[in-house]
């Protein structure tokens, strides 16, 4: 079970172990505070594992440890929850490095798990399950690193899913909506990552987009983290049914209003659905170099 620092893998993991399972629980760091809450409130069977998805001497050696202690009986279920997003801004404004941190640890990081423990899931016929996001499904605006990640994210398993049939493994995806997890609902982090990209940002993008634009959508994000849900209990009973359902589904949604926004996205024209994501989540204002008063200051000048 990856990225169990905090939010869905620090509570899936604490959910498999009261209900009797052998838990492998990957954290980024063994004395951060959700890895020392897993020590203190699960049992002696629960293992905890540093792994960076972003190292593969990490990769490889959690693959190690599990293939040594599961070598007679496989392993019978993979839960891929980590993930990583740390930017909120147009696809033209996100440095290209963003895109490829996204892709390293919620695309590359979970394909070198999942090939790993193969041969062990095979022999165990057992379970995949995914944490990937409607944001791989839709344009959300401002979300294009995390979004295209997850989109290949949702392919992979998707193929894996089809191509591992044979085998008798079955493998689900979860897409949650808006959840309380780590630090997705700090404002001073996002604060912080603004004032990184705005310092980052080539003048001619700043001139052309306007610092205020970057403000507004920070902004937007902000009050939007306000609704997110507290309670896990929906995506880790999901992960759970993933795991141990006779015949588990092959997404899950657990979420307030994933049913309508799904509805828009499949059946709606794409100007409605463009219109829905903004009004739900981020609609950014019209950028400077577009503006009335910024074509009325070039005239005067």
């Amino acid at each position: 079970l990856s990225g169990c620092d905090s939010g869905f893998g620090q509570a899936t993991a604490q959910h498999l172990d009261i209900m009797g399972f052998q838990v492998f629980a990957s954290v980024l760091d063994l004395q951060s505070p959700g890895a020392q809450e897993l020590r203190r409130s699960c049992s002696p069977r629960l293992t905890l594992l540093q792994m960076d998805l972003t190292k593969t001497e990490d990769i490889q050696r959690v693959l190690k440890h599990i293939q040594a202690h599961t070598n007679s009986t496989g392993l019978w279920g993979l839960v891929n929850n980590a993930g990583f997003n740390d930017t909120i801004a147009d696809a033209e404004l996100s440095p290209l490095g963003k895109f490829r941190a996204c892709m390293e640890v919620n695309f590359f990081g979970s394909l070198e798990l999942t090939k790993g423990l193969l041969p062990l899931l095979r022999s165990a016929g057992g379970r995949i399950v995914t944490v990937s996001s409607p944001a791989g499904d839709m344009p959300f605006p401002c979300l294009a690193a995390y979004g295209a990640s997850k989109a290949a994210l949702s392919l992979l398993m998707d193929t894996f899913r089809s191509e591992l049939q044979p085998w008798g493994i079955k493998v689900s995806l979860i897409l949650p909506g808006y959840y309380k997890t780590g630090t997705t609902c700090d404002p001073a982090f996002w604060n912080l990552q603004k004032q990184q990209l705005l310092a980052s940002l080539p003048q001619e993008l700043l001139q052309a987009y306007g610092e205020d634009y970057v403000e507004e959508i920070n902004q937007q994000f902000i009050q939007f983290m306000k609704v997110a849900v507290e309670d896990l209990s929906a995506v880790v009973n999901s992960i759970t049914e993933g795991l141990l359902a006779a015949n588990p589904a092959v997404r899950y949604y657990p979420g307030q209003g994933l049913g309508i926004m799904y509805f828009i996205h499949r059946y709606l024209p794409y100007f409605v659905r463009d219109l829905f994501l903004k009004g739900f989540f981020i609609n950014p204002k019209l950028p400077r170099a577009l503006r009335r008063e910024h074509h009325n200051d070039m005239k005067k000048a």
